[in-house]
């Protein structure tokens, strides 16, 4: 049946349909525009560089007041946050010996993280706090990038429930001590095991939970932030293990970036063929050695490039990792080598100082490029010995398995050693299952 226009005219019906087509593609448009990270965008730190960098939702609801105040009033999020601490308080006369149960109160438990995430669905509103916390910080930080196609309210959701699960997970490897993804590097370094029982936990480590909880109960008695309890157990945990290595040298670009960072803003990089040249980092396995043979070979490959004029800069990439926790950061000492032997001025090298294996070599090299300011589309050298180039090469599926995302996309071969590749925008997400460098 055609519809009756009630008199009205059918060309002031259709001029009413085009305009409110045209409105509802044009609203189509800005969210997708605004569903993209945005370079110039600053992280926001608060009190807890390791805190912003692996759960940086909970740090936003802790440092901006408008996000802070209407959790706060919340009731339902007040009660989580009292029954958490109030858990904590109460856990030597509820857990006694039981090292399970103690690290089960530190933790969200899934009950726990559903009923939140439905309360903050229920909280989000466009136009209110959470709303502009979404789309002024969650959004452009790139920090939870692969979300990016889902709506704003289920953005938000997401964003909480990897925090939570970080946290746990956390706690689960330097309180409980869970395997890490690699053990021989990152594993918990606090005596928790019996002696005459490796596969139990020693009779005085509830004890020290105990103490562990009361401590955090106590410095978190008056804060009415649902998060708190857990999240001050997962940062504690990581101090008292020594696994605070995410905020070494931060901030970088005020630091050991600092010369680098201001030559960025005037490079023509049409006189460039490439952005970077990044060295992975190869870890000697004498403790006392600073910097591996094979470490120095890479460095020397880099230069070569360097010196071609192929890129402006070279980044050296790699973090205090081997052997079990080095005092020695691989990327200050290839910084060095660079410059005292092979002549590399400091103004043309960027460090990074936190990578733990060679995808988060590659990937940490992307979130430079990106956050400093560099061409995001053009092309970068990833320069190192045979073997691991070809194994560079090779490593997306790797990078899918341990990051759940490709930092990078492979373009040509330039020789045995050096290998092409294109930043991804997904190198920005946090990785929530490696607290030492999300």
């Amino acid at each position: 049946m055609r519809p009756k226009f009630l008199g009205m005219p059918q060309r002031i019906i259709l001029k009413n349909y085009t305009a409110l087509f045209l409105l509802m593609l044009l609203s189509s448009v800005v969210h997708a525009q605004q569903l993209k990270p945005i370079a110039n965008y600053q992280l926001i730190t608060g009190k807890s560089i390791i805190q912003s960098k692996n759960y940086y939702l909970l740090t936003l609801m802790q440092e901006l007041p408008e996000v802070k105040q209407l959790l706060i009033k919340d009731s339902v999020l007040i009660s989580i946050a009292k029954l958490k601490s109030d858990s904590l308080s109460a856990s030597y006369n509820g857990c006694g010996k039981d090292v399970q149960c103690y690290i089960n109160r530190m933790k969200f438990s899934d009950a726990e993280i559903k009923l939140i995430g439905d309360r903050l669905s229920i909280l989000y509103q466009p136009q209110n706090a959470l709303g502009k916390l979404v789309q002024n910080h969650l959004i452009p930080s790139g920090c939870y990038v692969l979300f990016q196609n889902a709506s704003p309210k289920e953005f938000l959701v997401k964003a909480w429930e990897q925090d939570a699960l970080g946290v746990n997970y956390c706690i689960g490897v330097y309180a409980g001590g869970n395997k890490p993804n690699y053990p021989n590097i990152d594993s918990i370094s606090l005596s928790i095991r019996d002696s005459k029982n490796p596969a139990a936990y020693s009779a005085g480590y509830a004890g020290f939970l105990y103490n562990a909880s009361s401590v955090v109960a106590l410095e978190n008695k008056l804060n009415q932030l649902f998060f708190t309890p857990s999240v001050s157990c997962a940062l504690h945990f990581l101090e008292m293990n020594e696994r605070e290595q995410a905020a070494d040298f931060e901030p970088m670009a005020k630091g050991e970036n600092r010369l680098a960072v201001e030559r960025i803003k005037n490079i023509k990089w049409a006189d460039y063929k490439y952005s970077v040249i990044m060295i992975p980092g190869a870890g000697p396995d004498d403790p006392k050695m600073a910097l591996s043979a094979e470490g120095m070979l890479r460095c020397r490959l880099a230069a070569l490039l360097y010196k071609q004029g192929l890129a402006p800069f070279i980044v050296s990439s790699g973090g205090r990792v081997h052997p079990y926790k080095t005092p020695f950061c691989e990327a200050t000492e290839q910084k060095k080598y660079l410059i005292e032997k092979l002549g590399i001025p400091a103004s043309a090298i960027i460090i990074d100082p936190h990578a733990r294996h060679t995808t988060t070599n590659m990937r940490n090299t992307v979130r430079l490029i990106f956050r400093y300011g560099m061409p995001f589309e053009k092309a970068a050298i990833t320069c190192t010995t045979k073997g691991q180039s070809f194994m560079i090469a090779g490593m997306i599926p790797r990078c899918m398995k341990e990051l759940n995302e490709a930092p990078y996309k492979n373009g040509k071969r330039l020789s045995e050693t050096a290998l092409e590749f294109y930043p991804l925008i997904e190198a920005l997400h946090i990785n929530p299952n490696e607290p030492i460098d999300p």
